[in-house]
């Protein structure tokens, strides 16, 4: 299944992987990109068999003339991470929701019926969990808790750490933060879309992305290229809490495909269907298992535990990406061993300023 794909924020970390995988299998690409300076300290070079039009999604015109003849959008473009404090909030707001209403609005009028949303796992909060009664939506953290260095969730029946879980697309939806918060908004504002022109919608709710490629030195990156910047710079990676956190970190190829696969989902199934999918690799690694691995293949400092915490950072989240394979087909094929080791030696991209 090919044609004619729109990729917003095609110039970024994941989008111009699923650019350059699309062209690969046969793919026409055009790409809406702001170019944002504080995420492009360069400007990124496009390649010559891409169209690219500079603009925002929240820019109704822009989106207009990116959808022309347009088959599927795979709307990649968002501002990501946890943030620096909440006057960020109008930024984030901004960028995903309205971004991805202007977007919703623009294939309604042009007739596009078939989207890919970059979603994320942060709409879980914290992940599955169970104690000795049975599974239990974990609290939020207490801050006396997390002074004192308690950072496992405690059960409200029973008072004891819970024990973690797989999550899987059919657990309540449980923001922590202002960047999840928006991802839950574009998520509604996507099936609203679906059930009110028929069209198809894939919600990707990816978790911790790395490869190469990604940003370095910001805030607002993912904790693999946090630590990868530290180790660039010679300096140990920090490892918050006591790096017990459990994540599936999920290689940036991977995820590529998992767009595409998507994307040829959307031409097949029901009309008014906008249904979400984990994008996870299956394998549960810790935080400071991460770190560690990556310090090794890079040859650099071991890292520090520091102990510590962020506000609004979740606990444990790992996730079932069954329905994935299962309806989808799709499979992840870089090891976490393996995909760690090209990580180390992999370029990242310029940083660049807020």
């Amino acid at each position: 299944m090919t044609g004619t794909l729109l990729v917003t924020g095609g110039a970024g970390f994941i989008g111009s992987h699923v650019v350059d995988l699309a062209l690969t299998e046969g793919w026409r690409v055009r790409v809406l990109d702001s170019l944002r300076e504080d995420v492009h300290a360069l400007a990124p070079e496009v390649r010559d068999d891409v169209e690219l039009i500079r603009g925002d999604v929240e820019d109704p015109d822009a989106a207009s003339r990116a959808l022309r003849d347009v088959d599927v959008v795979c709307h990649q473009a968002a501002k990501v991470g946890l943030g620096v404090d909440l006057d960020d909030a109008p930024d984030y707001v901004r960028s995903n929701d309205l971004g991805t209403a202007v977007l919703l609005s623009q294939m309604a009028r042009s007739g596009v019926g078939r989207l890919v949303l970059a979603s994320s796992m942060v709409v879980y909060g914290e992940g599955r969990y169970r104690d000795a009664q049975g599974v239990i939506a974990a609290p939020p953290r207490g801050i006396d808790d997390l002074e004192a260095g308690r950072f496992e969730p405690r059960s409200p029946r029973t008072g004891e750490p819970l024990v973690p879980e797989l999550i899987d697309e059919d657990a309540p939806l449980d923001p922590r933060n202002v960047y999840a918060a928006s991802k839950i908004a574009q998520e509604h504002l996507a099936r609203v879309w679906a059930r009110e022109t028929g069209g198809r919608a894939a919600l990707l709710r990816y978790h911790n992305v790395y490869g190469p490629g990604m940003p370095q030195a910001t805030p607002y990156a993912g904790v693999a290229s946090i630590f990868r910047s530290a180790l660039e710079a010679g300096r140990a990676p920090i490892v918050l809490e006591d790096g017990g956190q459990r994540r599936d970190f999920v290689h940036v190829g991977d995820v590529a495909a998992a767009n595409l696969a998507a994307a040829a989902w959307t031409a097949d199934t029901d009309p008014g269907t906008a249904r979400a999918f984990n994008v996870a690799s299956g394998e549960v690694h810790t935080v400071g298992e991460m770190a560690a691995a990556l310090a090794d293949a890079f040859g650099g400092p071991a890292p520090v535990i520091a102990g510590g915490y962020r506000r609004g950072d979740v606990r444990h989240i790992t996730a079932s990406s069954q329905r994935l394979r299962d309806e989808l087909g799709w499979r992840p094929k870089v090891a976490f061993a393996d995909g760690m080791r090209e990580f180390a030696a992999a370029p990242l991209r310029p940083p660049a300023g807020r």
